[in-house]
């Protein structure tokens, strides 16, 4: 969840093509193969591989669990997943056509889907942000109606300051109330940390980091708005059109991680902790804040609604808010950029 600006396609394809490159080239041994976890051949829908990236959100640690356990070979998909540790490295690398499919807010998704080389849907809900951002405000904020006229470090156009518009629009004040200082979100931390800033918006591990300002707490967090931040698998336009069968078998996969984390928590624990390289108290802490989507949920959250839990409001709530606060020139397509035929297959194949 960290922001960018516009894309500058020529130079963006050119950093991308060399990151993805030595991404995969250290990433060999671990590339699929034509045999399952149990040394048989696998059948493959796809003879290439799709390439699909992920980075460090507790919702996107188990498709770890995938690789590992062979639920990608078991749902006959050829797929090389990529650990980025940069979230917006793997933003830039879907944009700009290097990645297949890529874990991503639905915010950052609307942000790229306009300048995207071979456009970007989301396809299935993976959880949404349940706690894992948060509005910490210094000892004096009790409320927030006390931010009216307070200074709060945040990047802007992102998740936080999202949550922080969201939160001020409750309780009948607007973001125009508040001064904002606009610094990428570990500096903004730092900042309010420092005393720099009388609050901070942005999500876990860097509001760990305002936490650590004496008499400093939480104000309000993702918790309170249910819907607000979906953390989504999303695919390229270009997928969809030419190999559909690909998508579902990653759609089907999801489902099967959740089922399988259901059935053997401690396994599943092990391998997203170890992917996530966090401690297991940390790892716990983590999971709190992240609600896992089952079906149902992502039935309900692709379909049409008039609140934050309905993904074509929360979208249009969004890239409003983007346009507003200059992040993006106008918004894409927003019903390009969802797509719920693969969940409502799976849902119509699993009833």
């Amino acid at each position: 969840m960290m922001k960018r600006r516009s894309l500058l396609p020529v130079l963006l394809a050119f950093f991308c093509t060399l990151f993805v490159t030595i991404g995969c080239a250290q990433d060999t041994a671990d590339a699929p193969t034509d045999t399952d976890t149990a040394g048989e051949a696998v059948e493959f829908i796809n003879e290439t591989p799709i390439v699909m990236g992920y980075s460090s959100w507790a919702g996107w640690w188990p498709w770890a669990i995938a690789e590992q356990e062979g639920l990608f070979d078991a749902n006959g998909v050829n797929v090389e997943l990529i650990w980025f540790d940069g979230y917006l490295e793997s933003m830039q690398a879907l944009a700009s056509g290097q990645l297949d499919a890529n874990c991503q807010t639905l915010n950052d998704t609307i942000s790229f889907a306009g300048e995207a080389v071979n456009g970007e849907v989301a396809v299935a809900v993976n959880d949404n942000s349940a706690g894992n951002d948060k509005v910490i405000v210094s000892a004096e904020i009790e409320t927030v109606a006390d931010l009216v006229g307070a200074s709060v470090a945040l990047e802007e156009g992102v998740v936080g300051d999202f949550l922080l518009t969201l939160a001020l629009e409750e309780a009948g004040q607007s973001r125009d109330d508040v001064n904002i200082e606009n610094l990428e979100t570990g500096a903004a931390a730092a900042a309010f940390a420092a005393g720099q800033a009388d609050a901070f918006a942005g999500w876990v591990p860097f509001w760990e980091t305002a936490l650590t300002r004496e008499g400093s707490k939480e104000l309000t967090s993702s918790a309170d708005f249910p819907g607000a931040i979906p953390d989504l698998l999303v695919v390229t336009q270009t997928l969809i059109d030419e190999q559909p069968e690909v998508v579902q078998a990653l759609v089907n996969t999801w489902f099967d991680i959740l089922t399988f984390i259901d059935e053997n928590q401690e396994r599943a624990y092990e391998i997203m902790a170890d992917r996530a390289s966090v401690d297991a108290a940390d790892f716990e802490k983590y999971l709190e804040g992240t609600r896992f989507f089952t079906l149902e949920e992502n039935l309900e959250a692709f379909s049409p609604g008039d609140s934050m839990v309905h993904m074509p409001y929360a979208a249009e709530e969004m890239a409003n808010f983007m346009v507003e606060v200059g992040f993006i020139p106008e918004a894409p397509d927003l019903e390009a950029v969802l797509d719920d035929q693969f969940v409502t297959a799976y849902a119509e194949a699993n009833a």
